[in-house]
């Protein structure tokens, strides 16, 4: 036995993850009885597939957040892909810096377990690990979004993108498929170097790409469209390909995670909550307006604000810059009355179905020291109809061709080698502590995710 191979067998047990984000149980299901991922179907055999709950909102720097500390919100502080700063009007897009809780690697790396990981939403910048750390979407160069640093010279040579350019994406069809092609090939090239090349207790990379696709071309997948439905396949073909490639490099002391983060759908509507609650005149906003509203433009006299995705901010007194609803009472009231009317009120303009499926308070969604970061009310929308914070807009609803997709609240989904997954219900939060479990490492008291097997 080489001194490689010894290395090896002292540092098991293993885990390698792989986040295809976005991606649905239901939708894989199909893709596996149109035989369109021959390597997953061979794969399933071994282990557990089941269909995944994620959270409340369901956009990935929140259901990542969650998965990577276990907990929620309340105890991490990443509430949405737009923040408000506390005390302010103003919005900001929280990073790594913004996560008030210890990550899975960093716990594992505190245990002695050497790291890899690759993509994850929320880890820009790079907080130090024992091993190899490459930040999301959000880093905005290589040198800048790993750790350690002179890891960048290795990405480079290996010509690593960050992610697809979602602007160039929304020009073409054409261009969102060659922006998320380049992606998946420099990812998997990366991901590859990395899992042959180095030595790793825990790997984790995180394929951004099936969120893009899925955006800007599920409608055409979905209504079999003869050119881009193909095209659209392919791209799933190669994410079957790297899942192959990964599996048939694995030992019997590994274990692979493949999971996703939300389900996808073909959307119907955009939904401005703010042009609603402004008709209803809970937002007023200024006569004379900037050719760019943002929420700093909330008026005085308003009484609730919205932030992505279906976000709802009572102005409250003594909270807000320019409160006007006083805590207590006068709150509790003005929740009571939001909610019941976005329940009744807001409704599809062709059918007249609800757009909304549930209203959240925010006590029945989070608990923990952060809680009072977190919005008044959360609105939980019917699939198709993706609740918008755009401030000014001329209609309630809006439908285009750039953006087709939209994400769902209970079609993630998560397979487990070699392991059957013994609770019925389950989120993204349990996942954390189940591959704690797996490594022998163990789970934090504060941790809200329970170990599934």
């Amino acid at each position: 036995m080489s001194l490689f191979s010894r290395f090896r067998a002292k540092r098991k047990p293993r885990v390698v993850v792989i986040g295809l984000d976005g991606t649905p149980y239901t939708f894989v299901r199909r893709a596996l009885e149109l035989g369109r991922m021959p390597n997953f179907a061979r794969m399933l055999g071994e282990g557990a597939f089941r269909r995944m709950n994620s959270v409340h909102p369901c956009v990935s720097s929140v259901a990542w957040s969650c998965y990577m500390t276990g907990k929620n919100p309340a105890k991490h502080g990443i509430y949405g892909f737009i923040d408000r700063k506390p005390g302010t009007y103003d919005t900001t897009i929280p990073t790594s810096r913004a996560m008030r809780s210890e990550t899975l690697w960093e716990i594992l790396s505190r245990a002695g377990k050497r790291v890899i990981v690759m993509n994850v939403p929320v880890t820009y910048p790079p907080r130090q690990v024992n091993g190899v750390l490459i930040g999301g979407f959000l880093s905005p160069t290589i040198e800048k979004a790993v750790y350690p640093p002179g890891e960048a010279e290795t990405l480079k040579r290996l010509k690593y993108i960050i992610d697809a350019d979602p602007w160039a994406a929304r020009q073409s069809k054409d261009k969102a498929l060659a922006e998320v092609n380049a992606a998946l090939e420099s990812r998997e090239r990366t991901l590859l170097h990395y899992m042959d090349n180095e030595e790793w207790d825990f790997l984790q990379c995180h394929v951004m790409e099936t969120d893009r696709l899925y955006h800007f071309l599920w409608k055409q997948m979905a209504t079999d469209d003869s050119v881009y439905a193909p095209r659209f396949w392919q791209v799933i073909a190669q994410i079957d390909a790297l899942l192959g490639e990964v599996y048939d490099r694995l030992d019997e002391n590994t274990t692979m995670i493949v999971m996703s983060d939300h389900g996808f759908c073909t959307l119907k509507y955009e939904v401005y909550i703010n042009h609603w609650l402004a008709r209803r005149g809970w937002l007023v906003l200024p006569e004379e307006r900037p050719q760019r509203l943002q929420l700093a433009d909330v008026g005085p006299r308003s009484l609730a604000y919205s932030l992505d995705p279906g976000r709802i901010f009572i102005n409250l007194r003594g909270r807000e810059p320019a409160g006007q609803v006083a805590p207590g009472a006068e709150y509790e009231a003005l929740r009571d009355e939001i909610a019941s009317a976005a329940m009744e009120e807001l409704r599809d303009p062709e059918t007249g179905v609800p757009m909304i499926a549930h209203v959240f308070r925010r006590e029945e969604l989070y608990h923990g020291p952060l809680l009072d970061q977190a919005a008044d009310l959360i609105l939980a929308p019917v699939d198709g109809y993706d609740l918008k914070g755009a401030m000014g807009k001329e209609t309630l609803t809006f439908q285009g061709d750039e953006l087709v997709g939209m994400h769902t609240y209970d079609d993630a989904m998560l397979w487990i080698r070699g392991q059957s997954i013994a609770v019925e219900s389950f989120s993204v939060t349990d996942v954390m502590p189940t591959v704690l479990h797996l490594m022998g490492v163990p789970v934090p008291g504060d941790v809200d995710g329970r170990v599934l097997l």
